[in-house]
């Protein structure tokens, strides 16, 4: 297999994705943020009421996130919008869909990309399958194609 989605379309794809979630968590932060305002309202309800509601807000967008990722990686399409937009999907390493925990896996495996300067990520542009840390923790990879044209990785069976 030779089609692996290398680190500029992944970077493409996941910079199509930040938009996209940044648009929803305003939306998010704007009636939170009204409610919150509502709540710390000296005739509202009180300071703890609006500290419950950022605690929410926050596990809203970050639950969101992780929910985005996971169910588009793991749903028929295999793939988020800004994958889909520039034509690559995930799959495990015999081409097959994912199971929304291997979607999970991965999504959380992100973090931990991040956590060490971001080289999990840039690791994709290094390695011969074009995986990145995350990729090698949950036994995933990112190609060019749609849902059913990719075939089984050779490298996997060697």
């Amino acid at each position: 297999m030779d089609n692996y989605a290398g680190f500029w379309i992944r970077t493409g794809a996941y910079l199509i994705d930040s938009i996209l979630l940044t648009f929803v968590m305003l939306i998010i932060l704007f009636v939170m943020g009204g409610a919150i305002g509502l709540a710390s309202d000296p005739g509202g309800p009180s300071d703890a009421a609006a500290g419950v509601g950022v605690v929410i807000m926050y596990l809203l967008i970050f639950g969101g996130q992780w929910l985005y990722f996971a169910l588009m990686e793991s749903s028929e399409k295999q793939a988020t919008l800004g994958k889909m937009a520039v034509g690559i999907i995930v799959t495990d390493e015999h081409g097959g869909r994912l199971s929304f925990g291997r979607a999970t896996g991965r999504y959380f495996g992100k973090i931990l990309s991040g956590l060490i300067m971001y080289i999990g990520y840039i690791m994709v542009a290094f390695t011969d399958r074009k995986q990145g840390l995350h990729d090698m923790l949950a036994s995933t990879l990112v190609v060019h194609g749609r849902p059913g044209d990719v075939a089984a990785d050779p490298a996997v069976f060697s």
